[in-house]
């Protein structure tokens, strides 16, 4: 078999391990070097990314390429358009041959194309893969041969399909292993790469990714649980398992004040690892567990995993939910969208406490735990009666794990203008808080200024001007809000 000079473009797949279209490429190429493109569509910190998520890029593409330099070759990193990019650095070195994993962003998927397109032109072979996905979504369709709108279904299905792909291998999912040595291209092909008018990024810590990244820094990197890079990814992984922390998730998940996720949802979003590791991780926990309470955590988090890719699913098949609602009633729902009360939402200054330490901790941390993205979610949109569209952004603006599909199938959930069966739900933010934060423990982390109050109060949000100590009253009364609210939904058509 003829091998040939390739490139391998990494997008959503940070890692060198487990990553098949590395993988293919490696295994069929002569020559292979690998290419990051900072793509400034995807890089907007108004719109589709945060601080933190540029922080996490930047450390995961320092060690990326160190792994690349490792196994021989180089991974190098440019900035601006990937259509111009790539094909242009494949005529530069001569390269016959480009891989890479596909993305399910309509973006993503466009820009793909035009790519595909013109690379084919130029007679250049491209080969993609499906890596950031467990099943393939052509697989997963109705008995009408249509995609699920409902998660419920679209779960057993999904299960079915891994189980009977891998019932002769104990259900764990074949891994791809790179080769320990990638042969790479020579001093004068690299010279012409650095001598041309590419945007070559030289990535010296000091300077250019983040630079080009941001003309900000994430500061509080120290207290962001998701951790980057692919050696990280595997610590994490490897502790939620190891540690035992996946045999109680049924419960603790929901308890923001305890260590008790796999903070590995930053790590899948931009592929430090893949979601096959994760799926294998947690069937040798599911191996090795002793009860049935065990059992029914790990299948908890399992589902978790059949979630990102029921959203994933949904953006592939029904791409028109990144600009607007999946029922289209809601394009009609008369929204206040009061600016001051959206920006006291934002700075966790609200007089609810379980709402501000919330936004807190994604304020200053980059990352919120899931039952208070569900709780600060449904306060915007049924207390506040602010557009969901609003939160669905400013969430992209502010995660260190911000993903198109899982975001907007979590904000449409809370706002049940998705593909939820249950038409209306409402969180009661003191309910939520004293069902998940009984002792007040997160609350009192994140809101100092309110560590002196008693638990009852804190959890009610019944503090005395007394006692408030700077803290603002509340913004809203629940009760009155949702019934305007539920007045509102019952006339819109």
């Amino acid at each position: 078999m003829t091998k040939f000079r390739s490139i391998f473009w990494h997008r959503r797949d940070l890692r060198i391990e487990d990553n098949i279209g590395l993988f293919e490429a490696s295994k069929n190429s002569k020559n292979l070097i690998g290419v990051y493109v900072l793509d400034p569509n995807l890089l907007n910190l108004n719109r589709t990314t945060s601080e933190a998520k540029n922080w996490f890029l930047g450390e995961s593409l320092f060690e990326l390429q160190k792994n690349w330099k490792k196994r021989g070759s180089l991974l190098l990193i440019f900035n601006g358009d990937p259509i111009k990019l790539i094909s242009k650095l494949a005529h530069l070195i001569k390269a016959e041959c480009i891989y890479w994993n596909e993305n399910i962003e309509p973006y993503e998927i466009n820009r793909d194309r035009l790519l595909t397109e013109h690379l084919k032109k130029e007679k250049k072979k491209v080969y993609t893969f499906l890596d950031q996905l467990i099943v393939n979504p052509s697989d997963i369709k109705t008995n009408n041969d249509e995609p699920y709108k409902v998660y419920g279904p679209f779960y057993r299905k999904w299960i079915g399909i891994i189980n009977q792909s891998n019932i002769s291998n104990n259900y764990l999912i074949r891994i791809s292993r790179t080769p320990e040595k990638i042969r790479g291209f020579n001093e004068r092909d690299l010279s012409e790469i650095k001598n041309s008018d590419l945007n070559y990024c030289i990535t010296k810590k000091s300077k250019s990714i983040y630079d080009l990244l941001s003309s900000n820094r994430f500061k509080d990197t120290n207290i962001c649980p998701c951790k980057p890079g692919e050696s990280e990814a595997i610590k994490q992984l490897n502790f939620f398992i190891n540690s035992g922390v996946i045999n109680s998730y049924n419960q603790a998940r929901d308890i923001p004040s305890l260590e008790s996720t796999s903070n590995l949802s930053a790590a899948l979003s931009l592929g430090t690892i893949s979601c096959r590791a994760v799926w294998n991780g947690a069937q040798i926990s599911k191996n090795m567990a002793t009860n049935e309470y065990q059992i029914n955590s790990i299948d908890t988090w399992r589902k978790e995993l059949a979630w990102r890719e029921f959203y994933q699913n949904a953006l592939i098949n029904f791409p028109e939910l990144e600009k607007g609602p999946y029922r289209e009633k809601w394009l009609n729902f008369p929204w206040q969208n009061k600016s001051e009360w959206f920006e006291a939402w934002k700075n966790g200054l609200t007089g609810i406490p379980i709402i501000d330490a919330a936004m807190r901790q994604l304020k200053y941390s980059g990352w919120m735990h899931n039952r208070c993205r569900m709780i600060v979610a449904s306060f915007l949109v049924k207390d506040l009666l602010i557009d969901w569209r609003w939160g669905e952004l400013f969430f992209m603006k502010s995660l260190v794990d911000g993903d198109l599909a899982s975001n907007n199938g979590g904000w449409q959930w809370s706002a049940s203008s998705g593909m939820d069966p249950k038409p209306m739900r409402i969180f009661n933010p003191f309910r939520q808080a004293s069902k998940f934060d009984e002792n007040g423990n997160y609350i009192r982390k994140w809101i100092p200024e309110l560590s002196h109050i008693s638990t009852p109060h804190l959890l009610s949000g019944e503090i005395t001007s007394t006692e408030i100590n700077g803290y603002p009253k509340p913004l809203i009364n629940h009760r009155n809000q949702t019934s305007i609210f539920k007045e509102l939904y019952s006339n819109i058509k």
